[in-house]
């Protein structure tokens, strides 16, 4: 069976974005990248991959893209609408009328039958690029967390995970220090 992974950058509070959806006070430099370019170059979106030298790396974890509508439309005014060609890429919203790009699926119902379709179907991994709205509606389907933790406090925003009180216990894997303060924490979903 596929997994379900959330990778994604947040606060040391726990914001994955600002308030109205800032993420630039997020590291995307510093030596975690390099972390980041070998374990997991299929995360980058195209316009980066080939200033990064890895146009053409193969996918290491994941073939799918799953996405909400906010992150989805961040690269939406520079003209970006199909930001990972090189994975099968699905936007989760209910409000969007049309499918964005012929490159992207959208998934306009409720995301965890969905997720839990892909999860039974053959192929690599399933990768949970965001928001925290979504990773909230599907919190009982995520296998693993890979949390890239910035050394930088918020306040507010908008949380790794949204929703109500529903404690999920996790088993840290992996804890990797940068020296940009970057940690990158890999977690394992306990199965009690």
């Amino acid at each position: 069976m596929r997994r379900l992974t959330y990778f994604v950058a947040s606060t040391i509070d726990g914001f994955v974005a600002g308030p109205e959806g800032e993420y630039d006070f997020l590291a995307a430099v510093g030596d975690h990248m390099e972390t980041v370019l070998a374990e997991y170059p299929e995360t980058l979106p195209v316009q980066a991959r080939g200033p990064l030298g890895i146009a053409d790396a193969p996918n290491r974890r994941f073939d799918t893209v799953l996405m909400g509508r906010a992150t989805y439309e961040v690269g939406v005014p520079f003209g970006v609408t199909s930001p990972y060609p090189h994975l099968r890429q699905y936007v989760v919203s209910g409000s969007m009328a049309a499918k964005p790009d012929p490159e992207v699926e959208l998934v306009p119902g409720d995301p965890l039958e969905f997720v839990r379709e892909l999860k039974r179907q053959d192929g690599a991994g399933v990768w949970l690029c965001g928001g925290g709205r979504l990773a909230g509606s599907l919190r009982t389907e995520i296998d693993e967390l890979v949390v890239k933790i910035n050394p930088v406090v918020a306040g507010a925003g908008v949380p790794l995970f949204a929703g109500g009180f529903a404690p999920q216990a996790y088993d840290v894997t992996e804890v990797r220090t940068h020296k940009s303060g970057v940690l990158i924490v890999t977690y394992a979903r306990r199965e009690d």
